[in-house]
């Protein structure tokens, strides 16, 4: 089978994102998963069997004292590197605003083609690997390749839920001494303060969204309960932003955040265009409104016609009493 690397994010403290099973996953279906990270010099061993637990046959870990100190760079660097070693067929990275950067980055460097923000991967008849990209606001579904040279792939976040056979992979370490250049210089990290037990938007697998027809900030409460009863992230269309219900951070939408999860619920959401490009990839839609002519119905799997006051309490409850 053919290479195929697979870029992990790291966090500032030196833990693996969590967007690398997805990541990993998407590459062993192209070939075999090389698992490519940067970390800072010894602190590494830990994380070769947790992403040998997600499918990575091999780890390739390049040691860097420049490793969240230059923007970029080491990162790029390591990518460059394992593309000499293993002359892969496709680089894959999570969408976020870091890997997309750095994938760009290497594209450039390599003369390679990027393909972004894909909801899915596969093989082509010829073994060309293959992109397909939600477009249009969702409307349509595409197919991209890069014909000559490796493709380096950004994978939307929450796109693949699947994880590789897990294994004991092989690995190499390389320590790396990047010319940092104009290379930005990170002198601070800060990262923002957790007000919830929810997880992040990027990459939740249930998320429960609210729209204008909440009505106020103070019965937005009502989209938190049936997310904490879920397990899920709260998201908000822009007319709920723009109103103040719930900060611009929780928007889902083409201004916002695009979002592939497992089950997605919008309440009181009518369905406008900008709303649905970013989460009509979701697996599952569900749908409650009081208007049925709302646009939201027309991609919903699942839709109630009613009152999101009187509906949600109830599946609320429904819920709680499944659980005991």
């Amino acid at each position: 089978m053919s290479n195929v690397l697979a870029f992990i994010e790291t966090s500032p403290t030196g833990d693996i994102g969590g967007s690398a099973a997805s990541v990993i996953a998407a590459a062993s279906r192209l070939g075999t998963p090389i698992a490519v990270l940067t970390v800072k010099p010894g602190h590494g061993a830990g994380l070769i069997s947790r992403l040998g637990d997600f499918g990575a046959q091999h780890v390739y870990l390049a040691e860097s004292a420049q490793t969240g100190a230059i923007l970029a760079a080491p990162q790029v660097a390591a990518l460059a590197e394992a593309s000499q070693a293993f002359s892969p067929v496709a680089v894959i990275a999570a969408n976020s605003v870091e890997s997309r950067d750095i994938a760009a980055r290497f594209a450039v460097r390599s003369g390679a083609g990027l393909l972004a923000d894909v909801v899915d991967v596969a093989l082509s008849a010829d073994g060309t690997p293959t992109a397909s990209h939600s477009v249009f606001g969702g409307a349509y579904r595409v197919q991209a390749a890069v014909p000559q040279g490796p493709a380096v792939i950004t994978l939307r976040q929450g796109a693949l839920d699947e994880r590789a056979p897990a294994g004991a992979p092989e690995f190499t370490t390389v320590s790396l001494d990047v010319e940092t250049g104009d290379a930005a210089v990170i002198e601070q990290v800060h990262p923002p303060a957790a007000d919830s037990g929810r997880p992040p938007l990027h990459g939740a697998s249930t998320i429960v969204s609210g729209g204008r027809g909440l009505g106020s900030k103070e019965s937005f409460v009502l989209v938190e309960q049936l997310a904490d009863a879920l397990g899920g992230a709260v998201g908000a269309s822009r007319a709920a932003v723009d109103a103040g219900f719930i900060p611009q951070s929780s928007q889902v939408g083409q201004t916002g955040i695009t979002v592939s999860p497992q089950l997605y619920v919008a309440l009181g959401i009518s369905g406008a265009i900008q709303h649905l490009a970013g989460m009509q990839t979701a697996k599952t839609i569900v749908a409650i409104n009081k208007d049925e002519d709302a646009p939201i119905f027309d991609v919903a799997d699942f839709g109630i016609v009613g009152d999101v006051f009187t509906v949600v309490p109830q599946l609320i409850e429904a819920l709680k009493a499944r659980s005991n």
